[in-house]
C-alpha cells in the first residue's frame, strides 16, 4: 500500500486537551506510566521568560512527582535540553516538589543522543516514542478511545487512515466515558484530521469521519457562519479549500472557548468568523494562557 510523508502537524493544542482528559490519557501517551493518586493536568507559561510547558501534570493533594510533558512532533537536536531547561525553571519556582520530565516523540529515530545522561538509568527525563508501541496498541486495544485519537499521527498511509476514519470516530462516540471526555477526545481527533488532510475542506473531513449530526445543524456553525455564507452568496464567491479549512478550525476554537468561558458574545463569533487560518492557529495555541474571551480575542474592537 502506498504511503505518504505527512506534513508537519501542530500538536501543542491537542496534546494539552488530550492530557486534560485524565489518567488513561497519561498512561497511553507515556507508554504505560501509571499515575498514583489524583493528578491535575494544565498548560503553563513560565512568566518572565515566556517558556510554555506543553503539559504539566501536578499531584492533587499528595506528594507525588510533578511531570513536565513535552511533545516533539518534528526532529530537534535541542529537544531534550529544552525540556531539561523547563524542568529546572519550574523546579526553581517550586523547590519543594520533585519534578520529572517526559519527552514524547512521534518516532524513535527522532530522539536526540544528547545529553547522554538522559538515556541512563535514574535520569529525571523519560523518552517515549509513539511509533514503538501505539500501532500495536491500536491492534490490542481497538476499542480504547485514548488510543484511537492518535491514529492520524501514527498511520502513515492516507488511504488507510481515510478508510478507518469513521470507525475511529465511532470508537470515541461509543466509549464508556463521561461526556466532557468524549467531547475532548472528539475535538482532538477532529483537529488532527484537519492538520493531516490540509488539502481537504471542512465538509470533506466531516464526511470522512461520518459525523452523525450535519455540521450545518450545530450551534457553532450557525452562530459563526450563517451571515458569512449569505454574504458569500451575495458577493458570488465560491467556498474554496482554504475557506473550508479555516472554517473547521473556527468551529473548533468556538467549541473550546465555549467550554472554557461559556456562551460567546456576538462580537467574539464575528471575530472568529472573519479570522484567517493563521490567526485561528494563534488563538488555538493561546487559549490555554487566556484568562477570558477578551484576553484572547481582543474585545469588541480590533482582534489581537
Amino acid at each position: 500500500m502506498a504511503t505518504t510523508n505527512p506534513a508537519p502537524m501542530k500538536t501543542d493544542h491537542p496534546i494539552y486537551l488530550f492530557l486534560r482528559s485524565g489518567p488513561e490519557a497519561f498512561r497511553v501517551l507515556t507508554g504505560g506510566l501509571v499515575l498514583n493518586g489524583p493528578y491535575t493536568a494544565c498548560s503553563l507559561t513560565i512568566k518572565g521568560i515566556e517558556r510554555r510547558l506543553d503539559g504539566l501534570v501536578e499531584p492533587d493533594g499528595h506528594a507525588g512527582p510533578t511531570y513536565v510533558v513535552e511533545f516533539q512532533a518534528q526532529p530537534s537536536a535541542k529537544a531534550l535540553y529544552n525540556l531539561n531547561t523547563k524542568i529546572g525553571l519550574y523546579g526553581e519556582e517550586h523547590p519543594e516538589r520533585e519534578v520529572l520530565g517526559i519527552a514524547v516523540f512521534l518516532r524513535a529515530a527522532d530522539i536526540p543522543d544528547q545529553p547522554s545522561w538522559v538515556h541512563k538509568q535514574g535520569s529525571p527525563i523519560r523518552c517515549v516514542a509513539l511509533d514503538s508501541f501505539l500501532r500495536d496498541l491500536l491492534v490490542r486495544e481497538p476499542d480504547n478511545p485514548f488510543v484511537a485519537v492518535f491514529a492520524p499521527l501514527i498511520i502513515d498511509s492516507d488511504a488507510e487512515l481515510t478508510e478507518r476514519a469513521s470507525v475511529l470516530w465511532q470508537t470515541i462516540q461509543q466509549a464508556p466515558v463521561d461526556e466532557d471526555t468524549r467531547e475532548t477526545l472528539s475535538n482532538v481527533l477532529e483537529f488532527w484530521f484537519f492538520e493531516r488532510f490540509r488539502g481537504k475542506t471542512a465538509k470533506e473531513i466531516w464526511t470522512m469521519l461520518n459525523l452523525v449530526t450535519p455540521i450545518q445543524e450545530t450551534k457553532a456553525y450557525q452562530s459563526i457562519f450563517a451571515e458569512g455564507e449569505e454574504k458569500g452568496k451575495t458577493d458570488g464567491k465560491a467556498e474554496g479549500k482554504a475557506e473550508g479549512k479555516a472554517e473547521g478550525k473556527a468551529i473548533t476554537l468556538h467549541r473550546q472557548l465555549t467550554r472554557r468561558f461559556g456562551s460567546l458574545p456576538p462580537w467574539a463569533a464575528q471575530h472568529i468568523a472573519a479570522a484567517p487560518e493563521a490567526q485561528l492557529d494563534r488563538w488555538l495555541d493561546g487559549i490555554f494562557d487566556a484568562t477570558s474571551v477578551e484576553d484572547l480575542l481582543g474585545g469588541e474592537g480590533e482582534p489581537h
